[in-house]
């Protein structure tokens, strides 16, 4: 993600994640509320897993412990302490989130007194796809908006023969062959079998989860990766892009179907699904997926590429609203471990 706070960063360009996370919490609400009238722990141990640079990861800091002392007093109980752990990979600027937290804790002093409990904050740097923590620590795991990453390039797994399927292309979008859809769906497959199973090792018996997670009905949708490979064929055919830094580059990005993410939890076998609900939203905000994309791009081609290149994307993206409807889907899912 783009670090920092300028007009680019992913600070200030996380506006549909936000808003699913918001169109989620009834979902959060419901799960600890479960949580907490079946077990009730002292200290309530939160992962938010993916949790990028922005804001949202301290968004998801106050609502939780909103919901939380709202099920204290429903249930007449003593709040608890609580532990969270932010957790994205080691290069991400966790700084810029603990730079917030001085501010944060004020809001939260002045928001609610001190009927709370004491809040702490942790990094946990590192993949979500295998263990983060030790067995049966975690209370609740949430991620949202992180789990359309893959953990690599699919494409490395491919002969030259299939790779050349793909070729201009930067990711599996709406014309790849059948060849390159299945590579996707099997790192994808790989990818979420192995975040289930560490996730249940970690959780605490009757422990939570949920899940946020971009997708599509049955067919992909149109998404950035296609209409930035555009660009980026024409900017080669223009002779601006050397021809093997196209083709020896792919975003590990895939949008798993409803059917699909059905099937991986139904055979990992760890979960019980409480809660399964598909949010479809305009995709208003796509104007600024960019800045998710922005530095994967930038290490490759360059700066001064990258930046006509999102030029075009936002010129594109506005084109496209005005003749078609332009959505994301995403599937929205509360899970408890299984016994």
């Amino acid at each position: 993600m783009n670090g920092g706070k300028g007009e680019r960063s992913y600070t200030n360009n996380c506006l549909l994640q936000k808003k699913l996370m918001l169109k989620a919490k009834p979902i959060l609400e419901e799960t600890i509320m479960r949580l907490y009238r079946d077990f009730s722990p002292n200290c309530m141990k939160v992962a938010n897993l993916g949790c990028s640079v922005g804001p949202n990861a301290l968004l998801v800091i106050s609502n939780i412990i909103d919901i939380v002392n709202t099920a204290c007093t429903s249930l007449n109980r003593e709040p608890p302490k609580f532990q969270f752990y932010l957790n994205d990979l080691f290069g991400n600027g966790f700084n810029t989130i603990f730079k917030s937290l001085p501010n944060f804790y004020t809001i939260l002093v002045e928001d609610k007194g001190h009927k709370f409990g004491p809040c702490f904050v942790n990094a946990t740097p590192g993949s979500f796809y295998g263990r983060l923590f030790p067995s049966n620590s975690i209370n609740l795991f949430h991620s949202s908006n992180s789990l359309h990453w893959l953990s690599q390039d699919v494409l490395l797994g491919l002969t030259k023969e299939a790779e050349s399927l793909n070729k201009g292309h930067l990711s599996h979008i709406s014309t790849s062959p059948p060849e390159i859809y299945k590579a996707y769906v099997k790192q994808f497959q790989q990818d979420f079998k192995l975040f289930l199973k560490s996730r249940s090792e970690e959780l605490v018996p009757g422990g939570a989860m949920v899940l946020v997670v971009l997708g599509n009905h049955e067919t992909p949708r149109r998404i950035g990766c296609e209409l930035v490979s555009l660009k980026l064929n024409d900017m080669f055919l223009e002779g601006l892009i050397e021809e093997e830094k196209l083709d020896s580059f792919n975003i590990p990005v895939y949008e798993p179907t409803v059917e699909e993410i059905r099937h991986v939890i139904e055979e990992e076998g760890s979960f019980f699904v409480q809660r399964f609900e598909i949010l479809t939203l305009p995709w208003v905000e796509g104007l600024n997926e960019g800045a998710a994309m922005e530095p994967l791009l930038s290490t490759k081609f360059g700066e001064e590429v990258i930046n006509e290149v999102f030029i075009m994307y936002q010129k594109k993206v506005v084109q496209l609203m005005e003749v078609e409807k332009l959505e994301c889907a995403t599937s929205m899912i509360s899970m408890t471990k299984n016994a």
